[in-house]
């Protein structure tokens, strides 16, 4: 069975015809977001399925869509997202586009993309953290998507690895993970040294004493969340994706050595730590996958 899984962005719209046993990719299509110009990227959103649709032929469709933000109960909608994308909040996509699509918070997607052909297949218990601009996060719980009441689960960004820490999140968590390395604070906690996470990543590769602290201390407050978390959850794997996974081994290195200090092994057992195998098109192929495995 073919379905459609199409990931609204802040600059990009990505659409994808997949597979849905294999998760392989039969057709994609890009286009800008055009966030603010008048609501035209619903228009654009219309046209990506339009073109997945004509790719698709006779086949029987399902369609998943992938946006930023938290959907309703009946998973139809974007409930709530202040700020971003005019419009989103409520508006209900099956009417729109007519036929049934099933809504997702993308970074849920994205971890439904790494436990149907990822990094995390054949799992039953995973969690999954995007490091990015922010963090976001997803649980899969006995092998489903655990969205929790109001469909704020997952949020794992937003959780408080520094309560002495008066600097407040969006969701008025202090001292949040989020704050703690997401690349939109890296300004900040560099003394206004270093603009990107990958400036601050070379420099610590060049042994920058400043660069040194600042980013050992960002992965040290990674590792004790995910050890924290792993009490808390007892997963059998850790996906990390997102931008920040360009640190490669200047990230890996660290993180695992932090590990070997704050997570509880009990009888040997370790939480495997693994690198997202999609990158880009994560939330369209996971919205996809979502809806692929479900019955309307």
């Amino acid at each position: 069975m073919n379905a459609i899984g199409i990931d609204i962005g802040g600059t990009r719209i990505k659409g994808v015809l997949i597979e849905t046993e294999t998760g392989a990719v039969l057709h994609r299509v890009v286009c800008s977001t055009n966030d603010g110009e008048g609501g035209q990227w619903k228009q654009a959103v219309a046209d990506t399925f339009q073109q997945l649709k004509t790719a698709a032929g006779e086949s029987v469709l399902r369609v998943g869509l992938s946006a930023p933000g938290l959907p309703t109960p009946a998973n139809d909608a974007i409930a709530c997202m202040p700020g971003r994308l005019p419009g989103l909040e409520g508006f209900v996509w099956s009417d729109f586009l007519g036929t049934p699509v099933r809504v997702l918070n993308d970074a849920h997607a994205a971890l439904m993309a790494e436990a149907r052909y990822g990094a995390a297949k054949d799992i039953r218990n995973a969690l999954m953290l995007t490091l990015g601009t922010g963090v976001g996060g997803g649980l899969l719980i006995d092998g489903n998507l655990y969205q929790g009441y109001y469909q704020m689960a997952g949020h794992l960004g937003h959780v408080t690895v520094d309560a002495g820490n008066n600097q407040l999140g969006i969701t008025n968590m202090p001292g949040n993970l989020e704050d703690a390395i997401g690349n939109a604070t890296v300004v900040r906690r560099s003394y206004g040294r270093y603009q990107t996470t990958q400036e601050l990543v070379d420099a610590y590769r060049k042994n920058e004493p400043l660069a040194t602290l600042v980013w050992l201390t960002s992965v040290r407050q990674l590792a004790v969340t995910i050890a924290g978390f792993a009490n808390a959850f007892s997963p059998e794997v850790v996906v990390l994706g997102g931008g920040i996974m360009q640190a490669g081994d200047a990230l890996f290195g660290p993180l695992e050595a932090y590990l070997e200090v704050f997570e509880w092994r009990p009888a040997g057992k370790k939480t495997a730590i693994r690198k997202a195998h999609f990158e880009d098109w994560a939330g369209a192929i996971g919205a996809a996958g979502f809806v692929g495995n479900e019955m309307y």
